[in-house]
């Protein structure tokens, strides 16, 4: 059953309800018995002005909308990624997400690998992108440190709509250099509401919980963003902090513990959960909430296996893999101003005016881990929420469209308009990508906005695509315009079909798709 913060409050709005009925009955029954010539009737009626007024600005509001969030936590231990993440992922749901957030520790980082993966996607990357893309999911933002990695996928039609992206890390690990422990973040403003993703790993062992508990509040007093709207973690309207915590049981003995696992009491448990117990004291953790441990805890197994440690070690059984959130506190309504009330914040007086005129609710549907993966020490954990909102951003900044037909026979137009004022820069960008593309670096080909346009009013610009950069093969591709201020994709055009060059046909040449960029071969070399 899923978790509502409105729960109380749709009580209470209940109740409001039913008493502002009985208020209007009463009403009724004094206009009866109103005294016109006592002038009480022109106040009346332009306090019933002013109640429909209100009225009216609330029924005219846009309508809220539901977004569904898959999270997943995964401690892989070093390992390299299964064949398969259908289960991990919930593909054969019949409610598909709006949007993927994986976040993974202790991806492998030996020297050679390390360096590969800075040249090129990781595995486990290429296993999630190969996965979501033919889904039409695209990899909108990734940020890895050493072991830590954070992956955002997004449906492509909320795309232009992710803006602000940003993503920075902090190292805990040894003598704060070493990056295999601390966190990695992504913000981002969804439909106008800020978001941050934050993927920790926390130091390991019983006893140090409460380094963990300094580790954490080090991490999110540390990070910052370059956004006027949210420079610091706890500044965004809603917080996601997950990972491997490493919090463990604590007091209860091995024997205990894995009867409570067997029978399935996983709630004789909760009391002894070293983050549970922290969250009672430390006043930061208890504006996190988080759903019931109703699952077996996710660590320690024997590798491949679903046998908790084996080992010498016998290491006990503990929910180390996390997912909590957390909703901006609500701002104070503002005093009656006086003399002494001149400095009212003004940022705290926009974001009450945000907050109730753009409502953003939280709802957990799903809180597991899924067991049948087993490469790891550690089960994945996923989190599946539903994220209730009015959108504040309802337009694209850019709508682009390709001019004309496209093939590689000739050289190409793009038009675009900016539909709403967006901070456009020299290093602006338009993508030219193939439908189901990976992320937004899968582009085929790029051209920059600004020193390529060709011609331009107030409402169209054009800009110029060499025919030499269009592939020769042709196929279904659509235009990208990448914001460099934003860090995002500000606009997507419809699919388009390139044309298959006419020229190539007809001097014998066979394209070869190698790494996205076409390459021809004169079909006279392949069979000699």
């Amino acid at each position: 059953m899923g978790r509502d913060r409105s729960d109380t409050h749709s009580t209470q709005s209940t109740g409001t309800k039913l008493a502002l009925r009985h208020r209007l009955n009463q009403l009724m029954t004094c206009v009866d018995d109103l005294d016109l010539r006592q002038g009480l009737h022109e106040k009346m009626v332009q306090a019933l002005d002013n109640a429909f007024l209100v009225c009216g600005k609330r029924a005219n509001r846009p309508k809220k909308d539901k977004f569904r969030l898959h999270m997943v936590t995964w401690n892989v231990a070093t390992a390299d990624p299964p064949d398969d993440v259908t289960s991990l992922l919930h593909l054969n749901s019949p409610k598909s997400p709006d949007l993927y957030v994986i976040g993974l520790q202790e991806v492998y980082s030996g020297p050679v690998r390390f360096m590969s993966d800075a040249l090129f996607d990781d595995p486990w990357s290429q296993l999630f992108m190969s996965t979501l893309a033919p889904l039409n999911y695209v990899k909108v933002s990734s940020i890895r440190m050493q072991g830590l990695l954070l992956l955002f996928f997004s449906k492509l039609e909320h795309v232009p709509f992710i803006r602000d992206i940003r993503a920075t890390y902090t190292r805990t690990g040894i003598l704060g250099y070493w990056g295999n422990k601390g966190g990695v973040s992504v913000r981002l403003s969804f439909y106008g509401h800020t978001i941050c993703f934050l993927n920790c790993h926390l130091a390991a062992h019983m006893k140090y919980a409460t380094e963990r508990v300094d580790e954490f509040e080090y991490i999110i007093s540390t990070q910052t963003f370059d956004c006027k709207k949210a420079q610091t973690v706890l500044d965004h309207r809603l917080v996601f902090w997950f990972g491997d915590l490493n919090f463990r049981i604590q007091d209860h003995g091995m024997h205990f513990v894995r009867t409570c696992i067997n029978d399935q009491k996983y709630n004789l448990l909760w009391s002894k959960d070293q983050l549970t117990t922290l969250k009672k004291k430390e006043e930061m953790l208890q504006e996190f909430e988080e759903g019931p441990l109703d699952f077996q805890p996710t660590y320690k197994f024997d590798r491949n296996t679903d046998i908790y440690d084996s080992s010498g070690k016998k290491r006990k059984p503990a929910w180390t893999d996390r997912i909590l959130w957390r909703l901006r506190p609500a701002a104070s309504p503002p005093k009656e101003q006086d003399e002494s009330d001149v400095g009212l914040d003004v940022r705290e007086l926009r974001q009450l005016e945000e907050d109730e005129e753009y409502p953003l609710k939280v709802r957990q549907e799903f809180y597991t881990s899924i067991m049948e993966y087993s490469v790891s020490d550690h089960k994945p954990v996923i989190g599946i929420f539903t994220l209730v909102l009015r959108k504040i951003q309802t337009t694209p900044l850019v709508r682009l469209q390709p001019e004309g037909d496209w093939s590689a026979d000739i050289d190409s137009m793009v038009l675009y308009s900016p539909l709403q004022p967006f901070p456009s820069s020299t290093w602006d960008w338009i993508g030219l990508y193939k439908v189901g593309f990976t992320s937004v670096s899968d582009y085929i080909t790029y051209t920059w906005v600004k020193d390529d346009e060709v011609a331009f009013n107030e409402e169209v610009i054009q800009v110029y695509v060499d025919k030499e950069e269009i592939p020769v093969q042709g196929g279904d591709c659509l235009l990208c315009y990448y914001c460099s201020t934003l860090q995002s994709i500000i606009g997507v055009s419809e699919p388009f079909k390139v044309h298959e060059s006419k020229v190539a046909i007809e001097e014998g040449l066979l394209p070869e798709k190698i790494n996205g960029l076409d390459q021809t071969v004169a079909r006279e070399d392949v069979w000699n």
